[in-house]
């Protein structure tokens, strides 16, 4: 890998996080609607939504549109607002004035990436290494019958699935909470028994996504497998008399990880922007409940904030993947003949 090339993927990956961040800041502006003014019109209305023209309102609707620069023209707005991102300065809520956005996110943030994050890899580990047994000519035979079932449930999205076990463990047999990350009673502290109420109430999101994640992984490295069996190198290395365990791991099994390396490189990219909806389904406090109260607000800076970090890791992910399949696989070389 040379050192042109490197400069080539970071200049890359700020040219895809300006247009991103560009589209981002345009999008919701595009829609017409006026934050400021639609939340004084509820406000002053009791949330009916009738909105009485006054003075008074009219002055409190430029000082907010002053305090968070929508008074200025749009190419200054779009300055200001490329400025404030380099500073990772994402403003105020609009709904939740004067708190900061980066508060906001910071608050959502543990809980998606707790979640997700230790779902998927999880997901990784189990699925890829039920799809590696279920193509090893040597495993047991009951691993084929798990093999129909998974593979039906990675058709499934996972907040329908999370529907699914909802109704069976939370409704109606009862074992499980239903809603919210933590009990409306309990005080988020540093114990084990909050530890274990929070436990408690991500069981079942995190088993929605383990569910619906593995047969997609165990597929993939099922035909890896099946490829790499029928590789010279698993003949000669049969012929040697290894250990079975040995020709599992040593040769068959780590020879098909680097198609599934690259596949969870771009899942945890995806970890943030795949939350919305298990997160909205399970009532969790983390960045998809965030972003979808947020757009249904009209929260700029907000909507904002949470684009450009889902943009930002997906960038770094992707880019990480891209500086690192070289240390994995000496065989893959970039800009060299």
């Amino acid at each position: 890998m040379t050192a042109k090339y490197v400069i080539n993927r970071l200049v890359f990956v700020v040219v895809v996080i300006w247009s991103a961040t560009t589209i981002n800041f345009f999008l919701p502006r595009i829609s017409g609607q006026d934050p400021i003014r639609e939340r004084i019109a509820k406000q002053m209305s009791g949330g009916s939504g009738a909105y009485q023209q006054g003075g008074a309102a009219e002055e409190i609707i430029k000082e907010y549109n002053r305090q968070f620069g929508l008074d200025k023209p749009l190419w200054l707005q779009y300055l200001n607002y490329l400025g404030n991102l380099v500073r990772f300065d994402f403003g105020k809520s609009i709904p939740n004035y004067p708190t900061q956005v980066s508060t906001i996110i910071g608050a959502g943030l543990p809980w998606t990436v707790g979640l997700l994050g230790v779902t998927t890899l999880l997901s990784v580990v189990i699925g890829s290494l039920f799809g590696a047994l279920v193509a090893w000519k040597r495993s047991v035979a009951w691993l084929q019958f798990l093999a129909g079932p998974l593979m039906a449930l990675s058709a499934i999205p996972y907040y329908l699935l999370g529907l699914i076990l909802l109704f069976l463990f939370a409704y109606g047999l009862r074992w499980f909470p239903g809603n919210g990350g933590y009990s409306f009673t309990a005080v988020p502290n540093w114990s084990w028994t909050f530890a274990w109420d929070v436990v408690q109430h991500l069981v079942l999101p995190a088993l929605s996504v383990i569910l619906s994640a593995v047969g997609f992984w165990a597929v993939g490295m099922r035909g890896n497998m099946v490829t790499v069996e029928g590789e010279d190198f698993m003949t000669l290395a049969e012929a040697k008399g290894l250990k079975p365990t040995t020709l599992f791991f040593r040769y068959a099994f780590r020879n098909t990880l680097l198609p599934q390396v690259t596949s969870l490189a771009l899942a945890l990219g995806y970890v943030l922007s795949g939350s919305i909806l298990v997160e909205v389904v399970f009532g969790l406090p983390g960045i998809g409940s965030t972003l979808f109260e947020a757009i249904k607000g009209v929260d700029y800076p907000v909507i904002q904030g949470i684009v450009f970090t889902i943009i930002l890791s997906l960038t770094v992910s992707i880019l990480i993947l891209d500086l690192t399949l070289p240390i994995l696989d000496p065989r893959i070389q970039y800009g060299e003949a």
